[in-house]
């Protein structure tokens, strides 16, 4: 049994932003693997299914917690503990401003690194779950950070962010079998990332 979140702010306003890449590719998963309808449940939205891996179908909840970004640690531990899934059957999808647009990192345990989503959920369930980390991009200023990711993407992302949502669906069995590694070769093999900057192009066609 696994536990997919998905980090993100609740409400149409953010739907479209670069903090809420995490519930898209958790909307993503439910519509290619045909998992359960949404219902409202564990301070978030929850819904279940399975993905089929070469070793057989893995069972797997995947939540929206519908607290604040900052506060997402609260339903991925009332979901954890409601099906006793230890942290290693976590998997927290997430930006990652460290990360430049279309890279993406599988990580196991360590810190927040300045994430307040993952700080909240460091502090509810412990340091040692998966990380899904989407890249965002660095503003470049630390005072422009919050307007960063609260901001929606460009239309020249698009480029990246729908094949990078499609790959994370399309290799999810290889996470779902333990796979990290691999799931991250595969995710980068399918949707490689952009070789420029796509914020650059953006102001080029401006």
């Amino acid at each position: 049994m696994l536990l997919l979140a998905g980090l993100g702010n609740p409400g149409d306003r953010y739907a479209k932003t670069r903090h809420n890449v995490g519930w898209m590719a958790i909307d993503a998963i439910a519509r290619r693997w045909s998992f359960s309808p949404w219902r409202a449940k564990f301070q978030g939205l929850a819904c279940e299914g399975q993905i089929d891996t070469a070793g057989g179908p893995v069972r797997a909840t995947l939540l929206k917690p519908q607290g604040f970004y900052n506060e997402s640690g609260r339903a991925v531990g009332e979901a954890a503990r409601f099906f006793k899934i230890s942290p290693a059957g976590v998997i927290v999808f997430h930006d990652e401003i460290d990360l430049a647009p279309g890279r993406f990192r599988m990580k196991t345990g360590g810190g927040a690194a300045g994430n307040n989503g993952i700080r909240s959920t460091i502090a509810a369930i412990g340091p040692d779950f998966r990380r899904a980390r989407i890249g965002v991009g660095h503003p470049g200023d630390k005072a422009l950070v919050q307007p960063h990711v609260l901001s929606e993407f460009h239309k020249a992302d698009r480029v990246w962010l729908d094949p990078m949502l499609e790959a994370i669906c399309d290799a999810l069995p290889f996470a779902a079998a333990g796979d990290d590694e691999r799931y991250q070769a595969e995710v980068l093999r399918l949707a490689p990332a952009p070789k420029a900057d796509p914020r650059k192009a953006a102001r080029d066609l401006d």
